[in-house]
């Protein structure tokens, strides 16, 4: 059968209207006569001294005497609110870290930077197809938040220094009684906003925020074969939204422009290439650009409009840092729209002499137009 957990006070001996003082005499007392140490020959006493110990704990501390007299053991019973391992623990709740900027206020709303902001910046860097190949370095110059040289951080005018907070007495929170409920809120003073500090001659430059908004440029070296979408991130390069406070990173977006004649695919880039019809029927070289500048790209007898040729290591670099991709090659076909008279009967003195037979895309289609129509 469970023990019955007697009254603290009664454990202690005094009334529940004792002071602060009276419950911690009648502790000594009782502690030192049940004290284990005096009574070695008592298998009781050590709990009777644990017992006087336990009731002194929640008695002695104003909060949990203040939650003990409304609400009896259940205050300190496991799985309580108000349990040392609940979200009211001692009767205190820290609402700071829920508050949002239209509750409290705060100066940094004027940069655009919220309470919770740790400083970090995004910010795009936007390179050619040829730089994304073979690596460059950019300027990137962006805005970003920085303690204030005048004033060093410290929000005042030269020759003056902060005085302490008289809301919080220079703790940068403040603790008041929530409703009928015995929870003592605690949250950031709005007064000084937390820093414990009052700006009686705030700095010119800052306005009082110890903080302004300043254009900074960095250099940002690109590797070769960067991707678009891909990111860097560079520590310290972002925002200090709190001068004690070290500040946020930086984190960059390659973002390749689009190239007028290649397209890439993976670490190989694509193209088309047109040709004329005796160069796709009786084969040789053509002229092609690579990234590299101007090429020679062979092309074979007999080339079919829409065949990939490969020019090999004229792709992008690899990734792993070994060798380059190829470059595709489309073969599209460039057919005449005006013809002089001696061209177009030299064309159709060729077709009657082609025939069909050798013509293997038109004479597959014709032998399916029969398959179908029987």
């Amino acid at each position: 059968m469970a023990q019955v957990q007697r009254d603290h006070y009664e454990v202690l001996g005094v009334e529940r209207s004792s002071s602060a003082e009276e419950i911690k005499a009648a502790f000594r007392k009782l502690a030192s006569l049940h004290h284990p140490d005096k009574n070695p020959n008592d298998p009781q006493a050590a709990l009777r001294f644990k017992e006087i110990a336990a009731s002194y704990q929640v008695l002695s501390d104003p909060q949990r005497r203040q939650l003990y007299d409304r609400f009896g053991h259940t205050a300190e019973a496991s799985g309580s609110p108000f349990s040392a391992s609940g979200p009211f623990a001692g009767g205190v709740v820290d609402i700071s870290d829920i508050a949002v900027d239209g509750i409290l206020g705060d100066l940094l709303g004027v940069f655009g930077v919220g309470r919770g902001d740790k400083g970090d910046i995004k910010r795009e860097l936007e390179i050619s197809f040829e730089e994304a190949a073979f690596g460059c370095e950019k300027n990137l110059q962006y805005e970003r938040i920085v303690t204030c040289t005048e004033c060093r951080g410290t929000a005042s005018a030269p020759g003056h220094v902060p005085e302490t907070c008289p809301a919080c007495n220079g703790r940068g929170r403040v603790r008041f009684q929530q409703g009928i409920l015995p929870i003592a809120v605690e949250r950031t003073c709005s007064r000084c906003r937390g820093s414990g500090k009052m700006i009686t001659h705030p700095c010119g430059t800052c306005k009082g925020s110890g903080l302004v908004s300043n254009s900074h440029t960095l250099v940002v070296t690109v590797p070769p074969g960067v991707d678009s979408g891909q990111t860097r991130l560079v520590s310290g390069a972002g925002n200090r939204p709190r001068p004690d406070r070290a500040p946020g990173d930086l984190e960059i977006t390659i973002a390749v422009r689009p190239h007028p004649f290649f397209r890439r695919a993976g670490d190989d880039v694509s193209c088309q290439v047109p040709i004329t019809f005796a160069q796709a029927a009786l084969g040789g070289e053509v002229e092609v650009p690579t990234l590299d500048g101007k090429g020679k790209l062979r092309v074979p007898q007999g080339t079919q409009p829409g065949s990939l040729l490969r020019i090999k290591q004229k792709g992008m670099p690899r990734r792993s840092g070994i060798g380059r991709g190829d470059q595709l090659v489309e073969v599209t076909i460039e057919v005449p729209t005006s013809l002089s008279e001696r061209q177009r009967e030299l064309l159709e003195q060729l077709a009657k002499e082609l025939g069909e037979d050798v013509q293997p895309q038109r004479k597959t289609f014709m032998e399916k137009l029969k398959d179908l129509f029987g």
